[in-house]
């Protein structure tokens, strides 16, 4: 499925259209957080850095992606 599609299943009238497509979105920012987590670590990025990009605490990335890296 396309992001377009998986959008217009996740607000479409279907509900188990609409959660199949939820998972699937949330297991695409899943992958991309990692990357880029990965990615900014690699570049020097402290941990404090990375969550306050994302909005969350430096033990929550670090407990998520610390054991990845």
């Amino acid at each position: 499925m396309t992001q377009s599609t998986l959008v217009t299943a996740a607000s479409g009238d279907d509900p188990g259209d609409g959660l199949r497509a939820v998972r699937s979105l949330r297991e695409l920012a899943d992958r991309l957080e990692t990357l880029q987590v990965e990615r900014a670590r690699s570049l020097g990025w402290s941990w404090q850095e990375i969550a306050e990009a994302l909005g969350v605490s430096k033990q929550a990335v670090h407990k998520k992606h610390g054991r990845r890296i």
